[in-house]
């Protein structure tokens, strides 16, 4: 049907008085985020002077040979990657992780499984390896390896407030020292009775039969003896340059930071104030813990995130299946069950989340967040589908951090609008590349890369399905 001219100039004028309304409503947004970000003195880059190896340098490449390698593990059936690939967020996509003990070596990611008989014994989510580089504090839940000054880091071989020699260059290396011990993640029954320095010794010596070249060629070395070259601190070294290569920072939000109104959707930006906003402002006050452009203040809070699986007891003859969190470092009250405020970078792709994983929903982990005693009350134990994790303490457990005191004020009037907008926002937070398999080559080994010693992972989503 035609209208007639009148008819045709009424319609029009709606529409531009609509769009006019349209376009100041997301010109007073944009205007109010702008100044959120101008607020917290965000720039977009979360990497400003911080130096990023390149992955393809020596060091790097080497780095990724070890870091995909099952020499280091104990029993050779582990490796790095099998908690840590690329393609899984640089974790490994399940609530709490498999090391040894798996029923097929070569299977990585949610179709992992233990073997029969057996319970998943790693009691924490695997971290993502990815933006590594830009902790600045602590490394692990708990903090248990931390930056002590300029110089010193500390590490669970020497305990809290002292500086280890063998810590290494910064944070990285000295946390990858550590998984190769661990009897639950890569050590298993290897030297059972050794101490930690040993082992790593042990394994280092395991590579001097075939790595000689690759170490030369990644530290320019020609004339060292192979026992000053091939040492656990050189292999640590590698494969930090490797992890920290793992720079995934250029994201929607940083493109709008940047001065693109465009390039984050209209619920993200009702998100992002929901985000900065403090609760006083109208908002949720994300900022207060996750912030600045790497969206953490790394910090430790008591958030009651649920507790499933073995926990970490305080000492062997504990059978709680309880995790105490950053006090079983610091043996400080005021620390029972709380943990590292997570960067936000990438969220997306790096769950399960919590630090046991217990929220398998981006949706369901942000309404904990903002309602914390409503979401222990309503958890749903049928959400972690993973097999033979123990959840038979699990809400007694989450019940005792509870009533320990969590850290963060709830927002008992949130509403599943706000939900919906604070996960478009962080979605804004993810790089495209850690999305794309042919993005993320550079950083996996294909089928014809050197392989020293032939026992480089190559992992499977499944039988015949490569990640």
């Amino acid at each position: 049907m035609r209208l007639p001219p009148f008819s045709r100039l009424i319609v029009l004028t709606c529409l531009l008085l609509h769009s006019g309304t349209s376009s100041a409503q997301q010109s007073s947004i944009d205007n109010d985020i702008r100044l959120l970000i101008k607020t917290f003195g965000l720039t977009g880059n979360p990497a400003a002077g911080v130096t990023i190896p390149s992955i393809n340098a020596p060091k790097s490449q080497l780095g990724m040979k070890l870091f995909y390698s099952r020499s280091l593990g104990g029993d050779e059936t582990t490796a790095c990657v099998t908690c840590h690939h690329p393609v899984l967020g640089g974790g490994d996509q399940l609530s709490l992780p498999i090391g040894v003990d798996s029923v097929r070596p070569e299977i990585l990611g949610p179709n992992r499984r233990i073997k029969a008989n057996h319970k998943v014994k790693v009691p924490r989510n695997a971290p993502t390896t990815f933006n590594i580089a830009l902790w600045k504090k602590h490394m692990f839940h708990d903090g248990r390896i931390k930056k002590l000054d300029a110089y010193s880091i500390q590490t669970p071989d020497v305990g809290e407030g002292k500086a280890d020699a063998l810590g290494g260059e910064n944070l990285v290396q000295a946390q990858a020292r550590f998984p190769t011990t661990s009897n639950e993640e890569m050590r298993g029954t290897f030297m059972s009775a050794a101490m930690s320095q040993t082992v790593r010794r042990s394994l280092a010596n395991r590579l001097k039969k075939n790595w000689e070249n690759d170490f030369r060629e990644a530290f320019n070395d020609r004339s060292s003896p192979i026992d000053d070259l091939i040492t656990e601190q050189n292999i640590s070294e590698a494969i930090a340059d490797y992890e920290r290569s793992q720079l995934f920072v250029k994201n929607p939000w940083s493109e709008y930071v940047a001065g693109n109104n465009q390039a984050i959707s209209d619920q993200a930006k009702r998100g992002a104030a929901l985000f900065f906003k403090t609760q006083d402002q109208g908002g949720a006050g994300c900022a207060s813990c996750h912030s600045g452009d790497f969206f953490t203040n790394e910090e430790f809070y008591n958030t009651a995130m649920p507790q499933i699986g073995e926990g970490k007891p305080k000492h062997d003859a504990d059978k709680d299946k309880d995790d105490m969190g950053c006090f079983l470092v610091t043996a400080k009250e005021d620390d029972r069950y709380r943990f590292r405020t997570p960067s936000l970078l990438n969220v997306e792709v790096t769950g399960p989340w919590g630090h046991a994983g217990a929220y398998t929903s981006l949706e369901a982990v942000t309404r904990h967040m903002l309602n914390p005693k409503q979401a222990v009350r309503n958890y749903d134990l049928s959400q972690v589908t993973q097999p033979d994790i123990d959840i038979d303490k699990a809400r007694i457990n989450t019940a005792k951090a509870l009533k320990s005191g969590i850290d963060i004020t709830p927002m008992p009037n949130s509403t599943e609008q706000d939900v919906e907008d604070l996960v478009a926002f962080m979605k804004t937070l993810t790089d495209p590349c850690v999305k794309s398999r042919e993005c993320l080559s550079p950083w996996i080994p294909d089928q014809n890369s050197n392989d020293p010693d032939g026992n480089m992972l190559h992992g499977l989503r499944q039988a015949g399905q490569r990640l």
